[in-house]
This record gives structure tokens, sequence and C-alpha cells, in this order.
């Protein structure tokens, strides 16, 4: 049986996905549902604002999934920018570098003999050092291989999912002013579902 206290010290990991959600369907719920009811009052066929809609679905899926995987590609690049910097510095100015450790270490709460010796053991090995630094120094972690290609996928499917409900009063063939204000109620609910499931 898992012990109740380290079940409750678990840590979540999943933040960037959940991130990606969010931003995917609070785009989703927002955007389509400000284009239809835009379109509610230029227009009187339930058909043409769902066409309208989906249309939006499609190209604002795409635009936020493609906005997803470059800010990938963007964390990526500019950690393997940051590694080779690091590289470059240990290799250049070793005891400058020896000296940022000690630095950090210290911030810490080390001193004397035991931040010598901490030291030592951080710088003895470059790869280790060197991940030392990323993490302490300038706060990056090594971005998954996968990150890019995942958000654009999270982000994208997200705005769809988020984007759909606001489009159903009108694919149910409704009147346009009352399909307008079932997608306005419906639109209005999920947020606020959405923004309590958001901070949960």
């Amino acid at each position: 049986m898992p012990d109740s206290d380290a079940a409750s010290d678990a840590h979540f990991r999943g933040s960037a996905v959940v991130r990606d959600i969010i931003l995917g369907m609070s785009d989703g719920l927002t955007v389509p549902f400000a284009l239809a009811a835009g379109l509610s009052a230029a227009v009187d066929s339930s058909f043409i604002v769902m066409v309208a809609g989906i249309a939006e679905l499609a190209a604002g899926s795409i635009a936020m999934g493609l906005g997803g995987y470059l800010a990938g590609r963007s964390d990526r690049d500019h950690y393997r920018a940051e590694l080779a910097r690091e590289q470059r510095h240990i290799k250049q100015a070793p005891e400058a570098e020896r000296a940022e450790v000690r630095q950090i270490l210290a911030g810490y709460g080390l001193r004397d003999q035991t931040l010598e010796s901490a030291v030592d053991e951080i710088t003895a090995n470059p790869r280790h050092w060197i991940n030392f630094m990323l993490r302490n120094e300038l706060e990056l972690e090594r971005p998954e291989p996968a990150r890019a290609r995942n958000s654009a996928l999270t982000i994208g499917l997200s705005y769809v999912a988020g984007g759909i409900l606001p489009l159903v009063p009108y694919a149910l063939g409704l009147p346009v002013p009352v399909a307008l204000a079932w997608s306005a109620g419906l639109t209005l609910l999920a947020l606020l579902i959405f923004g309590a499931a958001k901070g949960r």
C-alpha cells in the first residue's frame, strides 16, 4: 500500500502540457464565438455561421499549432546556444566558472571546506559542471526532443476542442438569435468550468 505522505508530496510534472491545453482551449472558446456572434448580426443563416466557424477553426488551429511549434523550436535553439557558450567558458575561463559555482553554492549556505569540496566535486566532471551551470545560473532545463511537435499538436487540438462548443447551436440548425443565445451561454459556462479546472 503506498505511503499516504509520499503520495501527498508527489509533484505535478505535466505543467508544459497543461500550459499548451490552456492556451489552445482558451483561444478556441473565445475566437470562434466572437466570429459567430459577429456574423449573427449580419446573416440570418445558422448554416453560414457554422461553415464560417469551421473555416476559422481550421485556420486558427493551424496558426496556433504553428506558433507552439516555433516556440518549442526557439526554446531548443536557445538551450543549445547556451550549452555551447557554457562549454566554451569552461574551456577558456575555468577559474572564473569555478568562482561562479562557488558563488551559487554559497547562496545555499555552504561554507569553508564543505563549499570547496562541493565545488571540486561539481567541476571534476565537465558534463555535470555544464548541467549545473545551465540549471542554477541560467535556470534552463534540457527541452524534450519532441517538445515542439507535441506542443503544436496539443495546442492545435485543444483549439479545435474548445472552438467546437460555440458552434454546436448553429450546427443544430436553430434560428440565428436562438443559436447565438445558446452559444453565449455554453461558452460562458465552459469558460467558468475551464477556469475552475485550470486552477485545480
